[in-house]
């Protein structure tokens, strides 16, 4: 009798992968963002990506961001959700209350509220490209008042391909 496939991914692995897959469906032409949200049994709950709201046609609404300053009302920022609000708003179960939330891009200061009050209890976030910045600084010190949990994924270098 063999024994067990020992190279099989990590949870982290598995649902980080399910993030940046989600992160593909994003239609911004800057910054792509997944975001998986999961329960205290490795059980995926909700996915989403940044995105526009459902009826906003993105092809109407500004993918543009270079002109925030002439035009601030064509720019992105006022009409696209963010990945982890996105997760959180499609569940559609009961509730998130101690659930794990994966997530490309670390969580800006608005998500990181909809996060606490949503009952997630840890982060798992890829990137900090953002570091240092207002809305990061802010995001950290609200996680940390309300006691939630944050760590940066550690890539294991293992490279997964999907062909569909």
């Amino acid at each position: 009798m063999a024994g067990k496939r020992e190279d099989y991914i990590t949870w982290d692995e598995y649902f980080m992968g399910v993030a940046a897959l989600s992160s593909k469906r994003s239609k911004d032409p800057s910054t792509q963002v997944g975001a998986c949200i999961v329960s205290q049994d490795n059980k995926i709950l909700s996915m989403g990506y940044n995105g526009f709201p459902m009826g906003c046609s993105d092809d109407e609404f500004p993918w543009d961001r270079e002109n925030e300053q002439e035009d601030p009302y064509n720019a992105k920022y006022f009409y696209s959700t963010h990945s982890e609000l996105n997760a959180i708003l499609n569940y559609r179960g009961g509730s998130l209350e101690g659930s794990k939330l994966y997530v490309t891009l670390f969580p800006c200061n608005e998500c990181a509220k909809a996060i606490i009050q949503a009952g997630i209890k840890t982060i798992v976030y890829g990137s900090d490209k953002y570091e240092g910045t207002p809305a990061v600084n802010a995001s950290k010190r609200m996680l940390n008042a309300a006691g939630v949990r944050y760590y940066q994924y550690q890539p294991t270098g293992r490279k997964i391909e999907i062909e569909v």
